[in-house]
């Protein structure tokens, strides 16, 4: 199955998309702050979902590495 199909899949394809996101802005911050518009700026949201609520997305890492070692 693809990730699209598999809702737990579609949960982890997000949610390392969105701490990739906010890592590549913390390191080059002028590549996604060109971008803030159109198809690339999903990437540029992502980066500030990452940045804002990193907290929460450490806890949600926390619970998907969790459910993915224990098989769930």
């Amino acid at each position: 199955q693809t990730a699209l199909f598999n809702f737990t899949s579609l949960l982890l394809v997000i949610l390392l998309l969105i701490c990739t996101c906010a890592y590549v802005h913390q390191l080059f911050p002028a590549i996604l702050d060109r971008n803030k518009t159109g198809i690339t700026g999903i990437f540029w949201k992502c980066a500030r979902i990452g940045e804002r609520l990193s907290p929460y997305m450490s806890l949600c890492c926390g619970f998907m590495a969790i459910s993915i070692f224990l098989g769930m």
